[in-house]
């Protein structure tokens, strides 16, 4: 499996080596120990999401507060989407800094995005499939949105899709008016978080 650190601190690009027969094809997608070895500690299990997009369809920009926030390791099985991620974190050298990764069913790559960054996709097929695991369970009352469509971050979503979105996604706040409320994540205590996370022994005591 290859692994590439994205242009935002906290994502990370994972491509695995695939194996095709007659048969058909097999893959690892996710491998324990070289996620450990980016990302310097293992990934909490706490959730696994399932989504199946219509072409246009954009699920961003997502994030929730920390700590604890909510790591995810993100998968397409079927179709394909054009997965980005925001730095939000108030004070990063990096804010408002994104990348993207095309996830296939060709290439089959998974992105790691940490807690603080801002996440989001495109479906640029019909019935993209989305698998994610999630380092913590689903707190509607911790989770936010930035407008994917605010012209501040300047995403590269795809000119020729009509874009849909959800009601709650177009009328999210654009970046400057998420930071001014203070509803952004803090570059600082994100990396006291991280650090933590790396401190915290794995296994039985």
């Amino acid at each position: 499996m290859k692994t590439r650190q994205l242009a935002v601190p906290g994502a990370w690009e994972f491509t695995p080596d695939q194996h095709g027969d007659g048969r058909g094809l097999f893959l690892e997608w996710l491998r324990e120990d070289v996620l450990t070895a980016a990302i310097g500690h293992p990934l909490r299990l706490a959730q696994a999401n399932h989504s199946v997009s219509r072409r246009g369809t954009v699920r961003a920009v997502h994030y929730a507060d920390v700590p604890p926030s909510q790591a995810k390791y993100v998968y397409c099985p079927r179709g394909a989407i054009l997965d980005v991620v925001v730095d939000i974190r108030v004070g990063s050298p990096t804010f408002g800094r994104y990348d993207t990764v095309r996830l296939d069913e060709v290439d089959r790559r998974a992105v790691y995005v940490a807690e603080g960054l801002g996440h989001g996709f495109v479906a640029l097929a019909d019935d993209s499939t989305l698998t994610y695991l999630c380092s913590e369970p689903y707190n509607p009352a911790r989770e936010h949105t930035v407008n994917a469509l605010d012209p501040e971050l300047g995403l590269p979503w795809p000119t020729d899709l009509e874009l849909l979105l959800s009601p709650r996604d177009r009328a999210a706040p654009g970046l400057a008016e998420a930071r001014a409320s203070g509803a952004l994540p803090d570059y600082d205590d994100c990396q006291r978080y991280y650090h933590q996370l790396r401190s915290t022994p794995v296994g039985p005591a």
